[in-house]
């Protein structure tokens, strides 16, 4: 189950990887930092994940071959990185033909170090980070003022577990969108 600020973003990729006949993910994948919630989307059975944790792998240098991954996840992670653009050109680099890129990261968010905090990312910000991707199949955001507050008060509401009910207060924020209030955002492209 997802917290508040990750639920509809992970709806919102699976039906873009549904639209666009990828889902569920399969092949060689590189998983960049904690994608445990996006497990679901996998084809366990037809993958191989090779799952790494920033700072010890670092996204801008990649330890892999060029052309070698079907698919690479990065979840949260290049707010923290010196170089983002550097980063996505090594996410890129190391894409087969064809191989798509899913990278997270948060806009509205307070200064959280791991081990440090540079960057805030808009949708077109990230669109503009991966424009040499030949694709781009969705670029977005989510987040709303009711979220936002609730976040900035305190963690536990961040991190808050989202139930199915669509008549639940919790679920109804999660899946609020308010376009000017992204705390979210993500992309994913193809190579």
């Amino acid at each position: 189950m997802a917290h508040l600020t990750r639920y509809c973003m992970y709806k919102r990729i699976e039906e873009c990887l549904r639209e666009n006949s990828h889902f569920p993910i399969r092949g060689k994948i590189l998983c960049i930092s904690g994608i445990k919630n996006l497990y679901p989307l996998i084809d366990m059975n037809n993958a191989e994940l090779i799952e790494t944790e920033y700072p010890k792998v670092d996204m801008q240098d990649l330890p892999y071959n060029d052309n070698y991954f079907d698919f690479v996840i990065s979840d949260q992670v290049i707010e923290h990185l010196e170089d983002p653009g550097k980063a996505i050109g090594e996410s890129y680099r190391v894409l087969k033909s064809g191989g798509l890129a899913l990278h997270t990261t948060c806009f509205i968010n307070y200064f959280h170090a791991s081990p440090k905090d540079f960057w805030r990312f808009s949708p077109d910000a990230l669109r503009y980070l991966c424009r040499n991707f030949s694709e781009i199949f969705q670029s977005e955001g989510w987040g709303n003022r009711i979220a936002l507050v609730l976040c900035f008060l305190h963690d536990r509401f961040r991190f808050m577990n989202i139930p199915e009910s669509k008549w639940s207060i919790r679920h109804l924020i999660a899946t609020y969108n308010e376009k000017s209030y992204p705390i979210v955002t993500w992309v994913l492209g193809r190579k």
